[in-house]
């Protein structure tokens, strides 16, 4: 077997989130598909290139220097790719392309900038993993990323990116079932739900180790499941499972969502771009107006949030 770029680009991967399960949701296959293709490059190369532990993958001396010498070519790729893209963009027109983690304002941004932007082809990527989007902007293959950071768990932030703030603390509220018994108050107490099962998708940078952090200063050790959100939504109906979300969230006839007392749960959304590239330079500007527009427009709508807003003063709330 010879070697390939995507080949390099798995191993980084690997390296980069130090996990089988997080590399596979990031390179877009599964994971017996990613483990496969790890022991056949190391079976090309004649060495096992990372440790496979408990916690993860870490690493051999031999798999150090190996990537020492990938990321450089796949970096170099990247490069070539995206100013090929950029080349053919200037030819066929403009181009913005937007990567973002999952937000309830997406919809009403693409809508705004669409407006603002006729003619423009806009393009959109989601991902799970904020690294992964700010890692993709850094190389060129996104103009501008939307993105959360789960306070407490800072993000690894690729040098030379432009950051905006668009909430600087933005509450996490708690999804359970209609009927659970905490529901019945407007605001939930940690302790009611020290029994439960909580549910957390641990490929979401900084969500787990975020959530681990609260619950342990509270002196809770629940047991958790780990699984995408929207398997979490039909644990959390049938009464299986609570798990935190965002305050847009909802209403729903068949969940209940409610704030923590004292907000012990918060990301900062943010919106980062890089200078000097062939991108209007203005635009991230205007980018970061019509995604505060839009990310008002559905807290407001929102009306736990909202009266959350109200009590603690936010910007948001004036003329709500």
């Amino acid at each position: 077997m010879e070697l390939e770029v995507r080949h390099l680009r798995a191993l980084c991967a690997i390296a980069d989130t130090g996990s089988l399960h997080k590399a596979a949701r990031q390179l877009g296959v599964s994971q017996p598909s990613l483990t496969t293709q790890l022991r056949r490059i190391e079976h090309a190369l004649g060495a096992e290139l990372f440790a496979r532990e408990r916690t993860g993958c870490r690493p051999t001396p031999l798999g150090h220097a190996v990537l020492s010498r990938a990321r450089p070519l796949v970096a170099e790729m990247a490069v070539l790719v995206t100013e090929t893209r950029a080349a053919a963009a200037r030819a066929d027109g403009a181009r913005l392309r937007v990567g973002s983690t999952a937000s309830r304002a997406l919809a009403g941004w693409l809508r705004r900038l669409r407006g603002r932007l006729p003619g423009t082809d806009i393009t959109l990527h989601m991902d799970v993993s904020a690294g992964a989007l700010l890692r993709a902007l850094a190389a060129g293959q996104l103009d501008v990323a939307f993105v959360h950071e789960v306070e407490g768990c800072p993000l690894r932030v690729p040098e030379g990116l432009e950051r905006r703030v668009l909430v600087e603390r933005e509450p996490q509220f708690i999804s359970m079932a209609r009927d659970h018994p905490a529901a019945v108050a407007p605001v939930v107490e940690l302790a009611d739900l020290a029994a439960d099962r909580w549910m957390v998708d641990p490929t979401v940078d900084g969500e787990w180790d975020g959530l681990r952090r609260v619950l342990g200063a509270a002196g809770i050790d629940p047991p958790v499941l780990h699984g995408d959100y929207h398997t979490a939504t039909s644990l959390i109906v049938a009464g299986e499972v609570v798990a935190p979300c965002q305050p847009t969230s909802g209403p729903r006839d068949d969940m209940a969502i409610r704030p923590l007392r004292g907000d012990p749960l918060a990301v900062r959304l943010l919106l980062y771009s890089r200078p000097g590239t062939d991108t209007d330079p203005g635009l991230a500007e205007l980018a970061y107006a019509d995604l505060a527009a839009a990310y008002r427009e559905v807290a407001l709508r929102t009306s736990a949030y909202r009266q959350w807003l109200l009590r603690h003063g936010s910007p948001l709330a004036q003329a709500a």
